[in-house]
């Protein structure tokens, strides 16, 4: 768990400085790597969030 804790940081200080590079220099580049690298570590919060949940709710038989 402090593993993702640590990428999830890891990514908000990406895409932080992606968006504060883009405002220095204008570069499209910059905004759209962030965009990008945003939307990839939504899509795998999701499904690690969905696999937490699963594991709640799922009752497997031993």
């Amino acid at each position: 768990m402090w593993l993702l804790r640590l990428l999830a940081v890891l990514t908000v200080i990406t895409v932080a400085g992606g968006v504060v590079i883009f405002l220095f220099t204008r570069d499209q580049r910059y905004l759209h790597f962030a965009w990008r690298l945003f939307r990839y570590s939504l899509i795998v919060a999701l499904l690690v969030f969905a696999l937490l949940i699963l594991e709640r709710v799922a009752v497997i038989p031993l």
